[in-house]
């Protein structure tokens, strides 16, 4: 939260916002939440995992111990777990084998939307990187989250604050996804 500003709201209005574009592409798509409710994520990974053939895009804003952070970074998972129950996490001997495949899909998703998010918004890049999330960790599905600024620096809140700066970011995750879906089809002919 930064004032009046709150992290769930920005992420739902950029959500809903990706949606209308995909929608505008021809392409289905299912939010974990549709309002002020909230999804463990849990529950988040598994809605996903009884999806065929998705992306997952988890949308967050950062929070800095220091008001000078500032940018935009996507995360993909070093190790997704294969498609299965999720197991504890204190018990790894027991844990699946991580698919290497979704977790290059989702390195490669991670790299399509971050570019498009610096090309539309001309916000630092803080690039992609690894971090086991457990949205992203246990999904079968390529799986990335963007930070999409830092609710804690004034000027990426205020940046934020603007709904056409957020239509910017929804267009930019939306472009990304277009372009890895656009990739993949080549590939497969």
């Amino acid at each position: 939260m930064c004032g009046t500003i709150m992290e769930k709201d920005l992420t739902l209005d950029v959500a809903q916002r990706v949606e209308r574009q995909l929608h505008e592409a021809r392409l289905a798509t299912m939010m974990t939440r549709g309002g002020d409710n909230y999804v463990s994520l849990a529950d988040r990974a598994a809605m996903t995992n009884r999806l065929r053939d998705c992306v997952l895009v988890s949308i967050h804003f950062n929070e800095g111990n220091k008001p000078v952070s500032s940018g935009i970074e996507t995360y993909y998972a070093e190790h997704q777990n294969a498609s299965g129950p999720l197991l504890v996490s204190w018990l790894p001997f027991l844990q699946p084998a991580s698919s290497e495949s979704s977790t290059l899909e989702s390195q490669s998703l991670a790299g399509f939307i971050q570019d498009a998010l610096v090309t539309h918004t001309h916000a630092l890049n803080r690039g992609t990187k690894t971090q086991q999330f457990f949205v992203l960790a246990n999904v079968r599905h390529p799986a990335v989250l963007v930070e999409g600024g830092f609710i804690s620096n004034k000027d990426d809140i205020g940046k934020l604050a603007d709904p056409e700066y957020r239509e910017q970011i929804a267009a930019a995750i939306s472009d990304g996804i277009l372009h890895y879906r656009q990739v993949l089809k080549g590939s497969a002919r």
